[in-house]
């Protein structure tokens, strides 16, 4: 956990400003691929479309709420390097483990959903 306390003060008019730039930049890219529909092919509407919205990212991480997003992606790589993974024999296991386990609760189930259909049966037909 972060140990670091902040206190929001809310956004700066920049960065409101910033944030308005960034939702026109993607409204922008999504009314470009209709509107163009009839005269570019659906790869070069996507195009644009992508490159919106990594505009629209671009600008985002200029805000304070961007930079504070970059620092927590940079924080979880940092703690993700600290994990120890598992090995392959070890992900297999527990793979079928969890298969197995799996397995053994569809046949639970199907078996009660077999017992209330006869009880079902049984009641309907008195």
């Amino acid at each position: 956990m972060n140990s670091r306390v902040e206190h929001s003060k809310g956004a700066s008019q920049a960065d409101v400003a910033k944030y308005a730039a960034a939702v026109l930049l993607v409204v922008a890219g999504v009314f470009a691929f209709y509107w163009f529909e009839a005269q570019l092919a659906t790869v070069v509407r996507s195009v644009i479309v992508a490159l919106c919205v990594v505009g629209a990212a671009a600008v985002f991480l200029t805000t304070g709420k961007g930079h504070k997003t970059r620092d927590f992606f940079s924080e979880t790589r940092f703690e993700l390097r600290k994990v120890v993974w598992p090995t392959r024999q070890e992900a297999i296991r527990l793979t079928w483990i969890v298969i197995i386990a799996v397995i053994i609760i569809s046949l639970m189930l199907a078996g009660f959903d077999q017992v209330i259909q006869w009880l079902i049966r049984l009641v309907l037909r008195q």
